[in-house]
């Protein structure tokens, strides 16, 4: 009897140990493992591109409005995060009133208020030609755009001042009709401002083209700046530009003016 009294004492005191333990919740394994955060290292060419975009306007560029004059024609646009509006006021040969409209890559065009129906063709070519002055009145805004590849070339001295040396290429995908086109851009090392610029592209037996930026100003916060076109020989190697710039050998063909830059309210 007092073995069996002896054997129920002993069950409860270990039925208290175990009730009176603290319950052990298990961790999913999930939160066992240490997160891992993915940050994608940017290329020296991309900071390097980045850092101007900044100098000239960065974030103020996603919701910018503004109007400008280029060649006698009334240009515009509005970019709202992700979206955008470009258009281009002007008078065909006829003096009728003519304006076209890219509204986030939808093309219209209308001639005194009566809208026309354009082929996919005519649309496309006549889109794209309003897309570039936009694209180079921003410089260097467009060079954020996940189709352009930025690759840093080296440093360079011209007219006293050194430069970063980045050269932009295009991806097939998103790169545009002229995505074998290639660039070369010279960053200040101390402003980050583009001071040059020079390309050669493909279309009617290519070119090449080399920019100097002049009447730079600051309107609300984002730079705009002209520039004098001068025209080298065909496959000059983009890297002697520079060198033959500052010894004069290269010819002006053109200026490329933004004028009467305002600011659109929208």
């Amino acid at each position: 009897m007092k073995s069996i009294i002896q054997l129920v004492v002993f069950s409860l005191a270990i039925a208290t140990f175990f009730s009176c333990k603290p319950e052990q919740k298990e961790t999913p394994k999930e939160e066992n493992k240490t997160e891992e955060i993915k940050t994608e290292k940017l290329s020296e060419g991309e900071v390097i591109i980045n850092s101007a975009i900044q100098a000239h306007g960065g974030e103020l560029y996603d919701k910018a409005s503004y109007t400008f004059v280029f060649r006698n024609r009334q240009y515009s646009f509005t970019n709202k995060g992700n979206s955008y509006r470009y258009s281009v006021i002007k008078q065909n040969d006829k003096k009728e009133e003519v304006i076209d409209v890219l509204d986030n890559g939808n093309f219209s065009r209308t001639i005194n208020g009566k809208k026309l129906d354009l082929n996919e063709e005519d649309a496309s070519r006549y889109g794209e030609s309003l897309n570039s002055v936009i694209y180079f009145a921003t410089l260097p805004y467009k060079l954020k755009d996940k189709a352009v590849n930025k690759t840093y070339v080296g440093e360079v001295t011209i007219k006293n001042e050194n430069y970063n040396v980045v050269e932009v290429t295009f991806k097939q995908e998103g790169g545009g009709k002229d995505f074998e086109d290639q660039y070369y851009y010279w960053v200040n090392k101390k402003s980050n401002t583009v001071d040059y610029l020079a390309y050669n592209y493909k279309v009617n037996g290519g070119g090449v083209r080399f920019r100097s930026s002049y009447n730079r100003r600051n309107v609300g916060g984002i730079i705009f700046q002209d520039y004098i076109n001068y025209k080298a020989e065909v496959r000059t190697p983009l890297s002697e530009l520079p060198s033959l710039y500052e010894n004069d050998k290269l010819k002006e063909v053109s200026r490329i003016d933004t004028e009467n830059v305002e600011i659109l309210k929208y």
